[in-house]
């Protein structure tokens, strides 16, 4: 993995971010400090991975993502989410070498963000839509927990349906929840 590219991509998106909307972070240390951490967050918006990724940054680690293969091809942007090890996925197709790079960056130590509905909400309310089995599969397999990640108020900013409000100060908010062990439940079943 080429660490420069994570500073060169970490140098260029978060001072914008950090200097246009108004942050708020809570929990971060729920995020732990080392060893793996899988981060299931909503998706509301476009800004999302940018609020995620300075939640995680401030939290001492460095993030990975499963993101859409389609942002690869993007010149630039491609090469510096290549770059910077995050993990493509080829959504609808049945490939499973996400998950397997999303297992062996896990096992690794890694931190690795996942949206389980594999896009952008399409709800009018903002509220998330039914997620993929991907997310359990990983934490099952590695027997670790998911560490819930949610963020508010990036949903007014850019949709599907195109940009929306761009006033400088709009307030955003993450927030980390606790970790679930979703092995446990079936561990105390009769």
């Amino acid at each position: 993995m080429a660490e420069p590219w994570f500073l060169a991509a970490k140098a260029v998106a978060l001072p914008p971010a950090w200097l246009w909307f108004r942050w708020r972070f809570e929990h971060l240390e729920r995020i732990p400090a080392r060893g793996p951490a899988l981060i299931a967050c909503n998706h509301a918006s476009y800004l999302d991975p940018i609020a995620n990724a300075y939640a995680v940054v401030k939290a001492g680690r460095r993030p990975r993502f499963l993101a859409k293969d389609d942002l690869f091809e993007i010149p630039i942007v491609g090469r510096a989410l290549a770059g910077a090890g995050q993990i493509p996925v080829s959504r609808g197709s049945g490939d499973r070498t996400p998950l397997a790079t999303a297992e062996r960056a896990l096992a690794a130590g890694e931190v690795v963000l996942v949206y389980p509905e594999g896009t952008v909400t399409t709800r009018p309310d903002g509220l998330p839509m039914a997620g993929k089995t991907g997310t359990v599969r990983l934490a099952l397999t590695l027997d670790i927990p998911i560490t819930p990640m949610a963020s508010w108020g990036s949903a007014a900013v850019w949709q599907k349906s195109g940009p929306g409000s761009l006033k400088p100060g709009r307030p955003v908010w993450v927030s980390v929840g606790e970790p679930i062990a979703p092995g446990e439940r079936s561990r105390r079943a009769p």
